[in-house]
């Protein structure tokens, strides 16, 4: 467990995740309140990393749902198998000839079938996925509910049950109650609204894309080989890109990918012809290319030396100037 914020810090650091002290604070109240974290940000600002680390950090088994359109409970929770049951009834069908044998009555034999339900209803039949196997771990889990933004507003509202109780209902069997609560983190690309009743019952965290200081820090937490000049160039050049106007703005992974293209091409420094050769690895539309093309003597531009100090001939004294400072 986290003992601190400061802890958060060090620790997800000696894993290679560089974080503030605002992201710090929330991870570890997660762990405090027992409450989930809403992580939302544009693609690429190291959401789903922050919770791989994180449970690697905690030494959790991380169960992640990926989301998308179209998924519902079957996909996320269970699957019942209904080929095994119909196989275990076929494979039992003299056992249950043998037990209505004697009944007086339909509603007798009947009695009698349904008193072995939980031969035919039972978790033998059930395919878990990853909410379900969240649930049920017998050790504290960290569930990721990845890129949720993606799912039906449907199923974000079935996600409210699991959110608020960790417990589960399934008509076969009934309700399961969570063994040992999983830490839950769900990050968005921010691709539509999440409802007020998802926020309510998550703390917040907005991932932006990192000042200039502290994406150093992570180039040389991630490229240890990187130099000092090549690492401030390329996150200088980054912080200009960023503000174009672009249909996809390159993150931190573009930023560590460029990094090391550009060490595998022995480059040392930024320069117009290797950034123009390599602006496929940062950008990913080709309108966004050409668009940074044609700006990329303006963003290449690297500061002027500071010019060097004048050493003009030193004019002769006025004489009525020294006279004037020393008559007054």
């Amino acid at each position: 467990m986290f003992d601190s914020v400061q802890s958060v810090i060090n620790d997800l650091g000696n894993l290679g995740y560089i974080c503030d002290k605002r992201i710090a604070t929330v991870v570890f109240l997660a762990q405090e309140l027992d409450k989930p974290i809403l992580i939302e940000g544009p693609a690429g600002v190291g959401k789903t990393e922050l919770a791989k680390v994180v449970a690697r950090s905690l030494g959790r088994e991380l169960i992640r749902l990926q989301c998308y359109e179209g998924l519902d409970e079957a996909k996320a929770l269970y699957e019942w198998e209904y080929s095994k049951q119909l196989l275990y009834t076929q494979i039992l069908k003299d056992k249950v000839s043998e037990t209505i044998a004697g009944a007086g009555s339909l509603t007798e034999a009947a009695d009698r079938v349904g008193a072995e339900d939980s031969v035919f209803f039972s978790s033998r039949f059930i395919v878990p996925r990853p909410l379900m196997q969240a649930i049920t771990a017998e050790k504290p889990t960290m569930l990721l509910i990845d890129e949720v933004d993606k799912s039906d507003p449907e199923f974000e509202a079935f996600l409210l049950e699991i959110l608020s109780d960790f417990q589960v209902t399934i008509p076969e069997i009934g309700t399961i109650e969570a063994t040992s609560q999983p830490l839950v983190f769900l990050t968005s690309n921010d691709a539509r609204e999440m409802s007020d009743a998802l926020k309510r019952r998550c703390l917040h965290l907005w991932i932006d894309y990192p000042t200039e200081e502290l994406e150093i820090k992570i180039l040389d937490s991630r490229v240890p080989n990187i130099a000092k000049q090549l690492a401030e160039e390329v996150v200088a050049m980054m912080q200009k890109i960023r503000a174009l106007d672009l249909k996809k703005t390159p993150s931190i992974s573009e930023t560590l990918d460029w990094a090391r293209a550009l060490m595998a091409l022995n480059a040392d420094s930024i320069e117009e012809e290797v950034v123009n050769d390599t602006l496929n690895v940062i950008l990913k539309y080709e309108g966004d290319v050409a668009k940074a093309q044609s700006e990329l003597s303006k963003l290449i531009q690297k500061k002027a030396p500071a010019p060097e100090p004048s050493n003009p001939v030193a004019s002769k004294p006025d004489p009525k100037a020294s006279k004037k400072g020393i008559l007054h």
